[in-house]
């Protein structure tokens, strides 16, 4: 398996080449520059352009992709026109930001999605498989910002049980105080996203655990007397997982990149944020660092994927 792994990685090499020059060139095709009314909306044509030549917006593409590249392997991936600081700290910030909540929404996910869909196809046809399925399907039926203003309007503002905006506290010192306040930020942003990423997760486990009931492993366990919670534990649960396991690298890699619903909504500095604000602003250097990075992430999703699909069923081997 780690010669599959490795070959793997040495293929991700030409194809996050191929996805650079791609991105380079559609991010220089954006219409405008990071300059004009970011300065000062007076500034004269001349300072522009003195501004965007020293900056070697001017240059071929070819050449400002090669200074890219030379600065990308030496670990500089430019400054923000926008923030005025270096891109790879600014990433810094807002990925850590984006880790706790990404961390944060990928606990609770699991740990709702997958008893809820064991226990519906345990009791398939029943009452409580019946409320499973109708929260499932309203909450397919609404579209996600809808739940996320919702939820800040009712948790965040009539009530007031959780910051609105953020990521921590102005107020918290120290390393105790600044953990609970992260928490506090991501408890309600994560809580929402983790209810409405359960749908599928609960649809695909609901099917696979009334298949697996009616599969003849399962018929032949029950004749032999094998305990009910064995059954589900050791027969019906592995198997069921299989699904579930092939999506997991997508949706950590998914998670890492940032929600551009929820950090908008909740004004949380996470990497979706700063996507949204790079392309407004036409933040070059920040907008082709960040599609590379989730063209990266995609790639490693796939990989992630194949290793535990065949860490949770050792018949599938990556090959």
């Amino acid at each position: 398996m780690w010669k599959t792994i490795l070959r793997r990685v040495l293929i991700m090499i030409p194809e996050l080449i191929v996805l650079s020059i791609l991105v380079f060139l559609l991010a220089k095709a954006m219409p405008g520059d990071p300059f004009s009314g970011s300065i000062n909306p007076k500034t004269s044509p001349a300072q522009l352009h003195r501004l965007m030549a020293a900056n070697g917006l001017f240059d071929p593409w070819y050449v400002q992709y090669w200074h890219w590249v030379v600065n990308l392997f030496h670990g500089k991936l430019g400054m923000s026109y926008e923030y005025q600081m270096p891109v790879i700290n600014l990433i810094k910030q807002r990925g850590l930001n984006t880790l706790w909540l990404a961390t944060f929404t990928m606990i609770l996910t699991y740990a709702i999605s997958l008893p809820l869909g064991i226990f519906a196809g345990k009791h398939e046809g029943k009452w409580q498989d019946t409320i499973i399925r109708v929260f499932t399907y309203i909450t397919m039926s609404v579209p996600f910002f809808v739940v996320l203003v919702i939820g800040i309007w009712i948790f965040g503002y009539a009530l007031g049980w959780f910051p609105t905006s953020g990521s921590i506290s102005p107020n918290a010192n120290g390393m105790g105080e600044t953990i609970l306040s992260r928490l506090g930020h991501i408890i309600l942003p994560g809580l929402l996203g983790a209810l409405f990423g359960t749908v599928n997760i609960v649809q695909y486990l609901r099917s696979q655990v009334i298949d697996a009931k009616h599969s003849a492993f399962v018929k032949t366990a029950v004749a032999k007397g094998v305990p009910e919670k064995d059954i589900y534990r050791h027969h019906i649960f592995r198997n069921s997982l299989l699904p579930i396991a092939a999506f997991a690298g997508y949706s950590i890699t998914g998670l890492l990149a940032g929600s551009l619903f929820t950090e908008m909504i909740f004004s949380y500095p996470g990497m979706g944020q700063l996507f949204l604000n790079a392309v407004n602003y036409r933040d070059y250097t920040v907008i082709t660092t960040l599609v590379l990075l989730y063209g990266f992430l995609n790639l490693m999703g796939t990989l992630i994927s194949d290793i535990v699909l065949s860490i949770v069923d050792p018949r599938i081997r990556i090959e």
